[in-house]
């Protein structure tokens, strides 16, 4: 592996990161909070001074292959929280080390689940770092580098190491510039859903965070009861549409720029994807009837959550908690299926559950028909068989890795359903999970070896699975260039 190479990255990935730390700093100090403004600082000086030197060097062979990708990408996820982490802890805002680390976690990851009893307790600096966490890691930390650092040949190996999905191509032909016109669209949605939340009365600074965890489909709140806590149906609709539009795969927009319709309008996972909002929302709506006794309600409350949960948000108007046993079974189905492959949102992703069907299919069908010949297709075109093996490879792995989390989860001897719930939440990048982890509760009653479980997941589950696998594989630095 081209180990030079590997830390010439992550270097320069390092400094944009203590840059990105003066953000909430300026926040820090006007609205001055001088203490916690000067934690940002000293954080991002001491960043920036240790990794400078490593990224002046320059490698001499600066080609990088799959391996030196994924090694890149599951080292930066791990700095990235590890980094974040140090201003909730330092300030003394989360004073204890695991919480602190659990929550930039959470938040680069877009999980969304909090240890917070009192989030409104946090200053106005820490709150915005918070959110603005969910900005960074939902298009991906090395997307957002690839952007601003000068050009490379690099690019699309990285990318293809971070984004979402069983397949990951570029949507122009150099990479960087995919990454540029991603972010582009990620920055628009941003501040179209922050202009709309100021239309609905909502203040510039709780637009702006809200902003971050919808478009990053992350779903930290600065407010201890979270949407709720505005009781405005406008404001809900909003959010509701945002997190839709971010769960779906971002390529899909590009296409509507350069008038590709027919490629958006006929693509099989975008209408499965509103398919199954539109199936679960309605049989939510018609499953809590009874409990809000209006159907206007039902389908305000259904909607939202549903919008929130399969995009995983995690964004909370209800206790859903308190709905009937098959509205809260329905959540979990939705945790597992997850978004679109290409979006910000987490889950086994639609894409991939849709191949899984038609392979299941053309399995049968082989049965039936020894002699026919059966190709599973994807946009009316045959899909490679080394693309469908790889999902199914990738279930079984997934499958696997949820189990031994479940049982390693389970020795805090807390309850089946918390530790059911909160294993698939943090798998799947949700955020709340059911019983006592739901809506209106907290991770906080996890012991750290169950947390550390967790944030694994939350990686793992961010990642999907093997940059992490790969980076503690020892064959993988054995060899070095």
């Amino acid at each position: 592996m081209n180990k030079s190479i590997v830390f010439h990255y992550l270097s320069k990935a390092m400094i944009i990161g203590a840059a990105l730390l003066l953000a909430p700093a300026a926040v820090s100090l006007y609205y001055s909070e001088t203490e916690t403004a000067l934690t940002f600082l000293f954080v991002a000086v001491c960043v920036a001074l240790f990794f400078t030197p490593l990224a002046v060097l320059k490698p001499k062979n600066k080609q990088i292959y799959a391996k030196e990708g994924l090694v890149i990408v599951a080292l930066m996820w791990i700095l990235y929280p590890a980094v974040g982490a140090l201003p909730f802890y330092i300030s003394g805002e989360i004073p204890h080390f695991v919480d602190a680390l659990f929550e930039s976690v959470s938040g680069f990851t877009t999980t969304g689940s909090s240890i917070l009893s009192d989030v409104e307790a946090l200053s106005r600096g820490m709150l915005f770092w918070r959110s603005f966490t969910h900005w960074i890691g939902g298009m991906g930390v090395l997307v957002l580098v690839i952007a601003i650092l000068p050009s490379s040949s690099n690019a699309l190996p990285l990318m293809q190491a971070e984004c979402s999905g069983p397949k990951v191509g570029k949507i122009v032909p150099k990479g960087k510039l995919s990454a540029v016109y991603l972010y582009i669209i990620y920055g628009f949605i941003t501040a179209v859903t922050i202009i709309l939340l100021l239309i609905g009365d909502m203040p510039l600074y709780d637009s702006v965070c809200h902003a971050f965890g919808v478009v990053g489909t992350g779903g930290f709140s600065i407010k201890n009861t979270g949407i709720a806590f505005y009781n405005s149906a406008y404001i809900e609709g909003v959010l509701t549409g945002a997190v839709l539009a971010c769960g779906v795969n971002f390529s899909l927009y590009y296409y509507l720029l350069i008038r590709r319709f027919k490629e958006v309008f006929k693509n099989t996972e975008l209408r499965v994807y509103f398919g199954i909002v539109a199936v679960a929302t309605a049989l939510i709506a018609v499953n809590i009837y009874p409990i809000y006794e209006s159907a206007g309600k039902s389908f305000r409350y259904a909607i939202f959550e549903v919008a929130t949960i399969l995009t995983s948000t995690g964004f909370t108007l209800q206790d859903f908690c308190t709905w009937p046993v098959f509205s809260q079974t329905l959540i979990i189905v939705m945790m597992f299926i997850g978004a679109c492959a290409g979006s910000t949102g987490g889950g086994f992703k639609v894409q991939r559950v849709v191949v899984m069907f038609k392979s299941a299919g053309k399995n049968i069908n082989k049965i039936l028909h020894p002699k026919s010949v059966n190709v599973v297709k994807s946009e009316e075109k045959a899909m490679d068989v080394k693309v469908v093996h790889g999902i199914h490879n990738y279930l079984i792995i997934y499958v696997f890795l949820w189990f031994i989390s479940l049982l390693l989860v389970s020795l805090n001897n807390i309850g089946f359903q918390e530790n059911f719930s909160a294993v698939t939440s943090c798998f799947n990048n949700i955020g709340p999970g059911l019983g006592r982890i739901g809506p209106t509760s907290n991770f906080g009653l996890f012991s750290d070896l169950s947390k550390s479980v967790l944030m694994v997941d939350m990686l793992l589950g961010r990642l999907e699975i093997f940059p992490i696998l790969i980076l503690f594989s020892p064959s993988v630095w054995r060899k070095s260039i």
